[in-house]
């Protein structure tokens, strides 16, 4: 799985070069979510456990999300 920041987010990239998802901050929760590209996307085991290892990576400061510079 690829992970490709875009504007304060992560496209999920499975094997195949789907974007399956994205990862967001969601501020009003103080947490990292998770949301899918659309309502039918599957994930296999492996891909659910991939996201999750970068959302605790993302929680724990060992990854972080680039912040888009607009100037």
């Amino acid at each position: 799985m690829l992970f490709f920041p875009v504007q304060q987010e992560l496209d999920c990239i499975n094997d195949s070069g789907d974007i399956i998802g994205k990862i967001t901050f969601d501020a009003a929760q103080d947490e990292y979510v998770f949301s899918p590209a659309r309502k039918d996307i599957v994930l296999s085991v492996i891909e659910e456990a991939t996201i999750a290892i970068r959302i605790a990576g993302l929680k724990s400061g060992k990854f972080s999300i680039p912040m888009q510079d607009d100037d």
